[in-house]
């Protein structure tokens, strides 16, 4: 490596050649162009883009037959603090850190504390980290006992993948349940099934969301959809699993769950929930008794696929957007 210094013709001969780091050869081009254009240094900050206060600073450490002077420093205090504990503490914190090993600083202080040391919370988590640094207090191994909820076994149902087409109607069936409380004491539970493509919804309401009544449900999905059912997706509960789940597999259709805490995945059957709970529940004054409630709910999912326009199918009814895509279907077979 050929260093370079401007502080004198004859400074090449003296300087000492020695590797140093890329940071300090920066620095000695900045020495360099400094003395190559008379010591101008408002010029030699415009051209490498550093503040004058920077250029002085290291002019200041710059020993042209030392290059290491253009190292940077390290900024470790000179005089560092030293432990203000005594070792009974010290030995008083290891001993109930050992006791209570999940218990972290601010509840080993409270008990410091009750037996008669004068110790705050900062400086008994400076104790651990001390112990710890110096080996003295090691954390226990994890077992492998947990008390966590393991989540149910699923063999069926998968992540819907990223390439999965969904461009004709039954592609893609979103499926969710909805909590009803017309009545204090009354606890309904609505299932609602929406094709991402169609927009074409059905509902159904129950006394309780289980496996069984959402197999059920899907009965009635494939009953009232003029179109094959292609795919469901769903969320995590508990009432899609078991029954649902392998009603699904012995009916050749393809069950996609969302990830944990993803309820935006499954964004049309949720905005249709809101559309049903407003249009429907809050004008409901009928009564609350299941076989009634059914059956105004079924004339609903009437009006809602034949009669009420949707703004996402440009004011066409579900009814409407699948007969004109049935119709354009048969003209491109009879086109080819």
């Amino acid at each position: 490596m050929r260093i370079v210094s401007g502080t004198a013709p004859g400074a090449l001969g003296l300087a000492r050649v020695r590797e140093v780091s890329r940071e300090a050869r920066l620095r000695l081009q900045w020495m360099d162009y400094y003395e190559a254009h008379e010591r101008n240094a408002a010029l030699t900050c415009r051209r490498f883009g550093i503040s004058r206060q920077t250029f002085y600073r290291w002019k200041r450490r710059y020993r042209p037959r030392d290059l290491t002077s253009l190292e940077s420093r390290s900024h470790r205090p000179r005089r560092l603090r030293r432990p203000t504990w005594s070792p009974e503490l010290s030995q008083a914190v290891l001993q109930l850190r050992e006791q209570y090993p999940r218990w972290g600083k601010d509840k080993l202080a409270v008990l410091l504390r009750c037996e008669g040391e004068e110790v705050s919370t900062s400086m008994v988590g400076r104790i651990l980290k001390s112990l710890k640094e110096r080996g003295v207090l090691r954390e226990p191994l994890p077992n492998a006992i947990s008390a966590r909820r393991r989540p149910w076994s699923r063999p069926y149902a998968v992540r819907k993948p990223r390439n999965y087409p969904v461009v004709r109607p039954g592609d893609l069936m979103q499926v969710d349940t909805l909590d009803v409380r017309p009545l204090p004491v009354v606890i309904l539970k609505h299932f609602t099934a929406r094709d991402v493509v169609s927009r074409w919804d059905v509902v159904e309401v129950h006394t309780q969301a289980t496996a069984t009544t959402a197999a059920g449900f899907l009965e009635t999905i494939l009953a009232r959809t003029p179109f094959p059912v292609g795919a469901v997706q769903v969320d995590g509960g508990s009432e899609f699993q078991a029954d649902f789940e392998r009603a699904c597999q012995e009916r050749g259709i393809r069950l996609f769950t969302l990830p944990p805490r993803s309820p935006k995945l499954n964004g049309c059957v949720e905005r249709a929930q809101r559309t049903h709970q407003e249009e429907f529940y809050e004008v409901y004054d009928g009564d609350l008794k299941i076989t009634p409630l059914s059956n105004a709910l079924q004339d609903w999912e009437h009006v809602y696929n034949h009669v009420r326009p949707h703004q996402s199918l440009g004011y066409l009814t579900p009814h409407q957007f699948i007969a004109r895509w049935q119709k354009q279907q048969r003209e491109e077979v009879m086109c080819h």
